[in-house]
């Protein structure tokens, strides 16, 4: 099924009257000027293109540096759409090279550097992003390389492998790949989230039912285990000691926006399903209300106190870029999503006058000003809501194999991958006091619980 969006409502994102000191968004031309400028102050976080660097990677993991590996992973999906929003190819050759050197010899997403610290979501978001370059038509790798659509499937069958998944609360995905790793007893929305997400966009892409099969188990599983309840509040996980029924309440905008998509990817496939409608539009407005309060991102964790992890600095950008994606899948979302978008995107380009250069963007845009807070997240939330407001300036929803999709598969990828020993060994002494460590930082207190989230990603 293919639908596009309709030109009224993307105009709604246009004729923006807002312009700071620096940027503006008030035009198409505007648009593409604040979105590279926001791109290049962000790439300048970015090493690995350096002699003696690491292609791929940002500076990191702590105490290295402040950011895992994962945050790289989803940059690079950031730049794709960034290119097919703008037309800008300025980022394309160092992109293809990050996402190629980073796949590990599995060709799975999976490198051995990255073991101790490898959850499902990390994976996950490598994968989505491969997942975004093959829906978008980015310009293929060489063919003795592996190709997109391929590695996203890599990426979607080491994640169904029986290993990744078993009785404890009645399935779904652990936190972390690794048994020895630190929250491997965790079972969370944004790994289940993200392998939601591939099944869906993978269904439609390919028109495989076994992959909508797998994202309606895991929905299913979401709302059965009570991470996803009535009201379509996303929790963040539970520990499988005690059978999940500990639910951790904490809310973040990246959940609800990855269920979205993947709700969106679904409703598309079934060809408009009623039930599937029902589960989009109630996401939709469960992420409307909870992190657009004022019509503006905001993340209600963690960002009125400012005890927002490096990782929470960068949700923003995701749900603006998802939120625009979901209006060319399921077009009927459109007349609601995109004035807030434009909204935001406003408010967004409004904290860009900060730091030496007097145009590094902020975290807080509620304020509409520079509020101290700066890094790779914070410029890639802005570029995901200035870039997203282009979302129909080319009039094609992401394609598929059967309508334009140029980037080969690869059924069996990850066949042959690493399983790290998952549910093949007894528990641990050590294990159980890593899970004790999780289990406190839980309990404590906000901040505690945003630390640990942290901790050995």
């Amino acid at each position: 099924m293919f639908l596009t969006l309709p030109r009224l409502a993307a105009v709604a994102l246009l004729g923006a009257d807002v312009v700071n000191a620096v940027f503006s968004v008030a035009s198409v031309a505007d648009i593409k000027k604040t979105a590279a400028d926001i791109a290049f102050d962000m790439m300048q976080y970015y090493k690995g293109n350096l002699t003696g660097q690491t292609p791929g990677i940002l500076p990191g993991p702590p105490p290295a540096g402040d950011y895992y590996w994962w945050e790289a992973g989803a940059m690079w999906g950031a730049l794709i759409d960034y290119w097919r929003f703008t037309g800008d190819e300025s980022y394309n050759n160092v992109t293809t090279q990050a996402l190629l050197w980073q796949v590990g010899p599995g060709q799975d997403y999976m490198p051995p550097n990255v073991t101790a610290s490898l959850g499902n979501d990390d994976q996950g978001f490598w994968g989505m992003s491969a997942m975004t370059a093959a829906e978008n038509n980015f310009p293929n790798p060489p063919p003795d390389q592996p190709q997109w659509l391929g590695l996203a499937q890599a990426v979607f069958n080491t994640q169904a492998n029986p290993d990744r998944h078993d009785d404890t609360c009645n399935g779904g995905l652990r936190w972390q790949i690794p048994s020895l790793n630190n929250g491997y007893n965790y079972k969370n929305s944004i790994a289940n989230g993200c392998f939601f997400n591939l099944g869906a966009r993978l269904a439609r892409y390919t028109g495989n039912k076994t992959y909508a099969d797998w994202a309606e188990k895991t929905w299913d599983w979401m709302r059965g285990v009570g991470l996803m309840d009535d009201d379509y509040n996303i929790h963040d996980g539970a520990h499988v000691e005690k059978n999940c029924t500990d639910v951790n309440g904490a809310q973040f905008s990246y959940n609800f926006g990855v269920f979205t998509l993947g709700a969106a990817h679904m409703y598309n496939y079934t060809d408009g399903s009623p039930v599937w409608k029902d589960r989009l539009d109630k996401l939709v407005n469960a992420t409307l209300v909870r992190f657009f309060p004022e019509k503006i991102a905001y993340e209600p964790a963690c960002e009125d106190g400012m005890t927002c992890t490096t990782d929470m600095l960068s949700f923003k950008g995701y749900v603006h870029r998802w939120l625009a994606i979901t209006t060319q899948i399921a077009p009927h979302t459109a007349t609601v999503i995109l004035p807030v978008l434009k909204t935001s995107a406003e408010a967004a380009v409004q904290t860009c006058t900060g730091e030496q250069s007097g145009r590094m963007c902020g975290f807080n845009w509620r304020k509409k000003k520079y509020d101290g807070s700066h890094g790779v997240g914070q410029q890639m939330n802005a570029l995901g809501a200035v870039s997203a407001l282009l979302v129909d300036q080319g009039g094609k929803a992401p394609v598929t194999n059967s309508t334009g999709g140029t980037s080969k598969g690869n059924p069996n990828a990850g066949s042959q991958s690493d399983s790290f020993g998952a549910h093949n060994k007894p528990v641990t002494t050590a294990d159980r006091a890593g899970a004790g460590i999780v289990t406190f930082l839980l309990s404590a207190s906000a901040l505690g619980t945003f630390a640990w989230m942290g901790f050995g990603k």
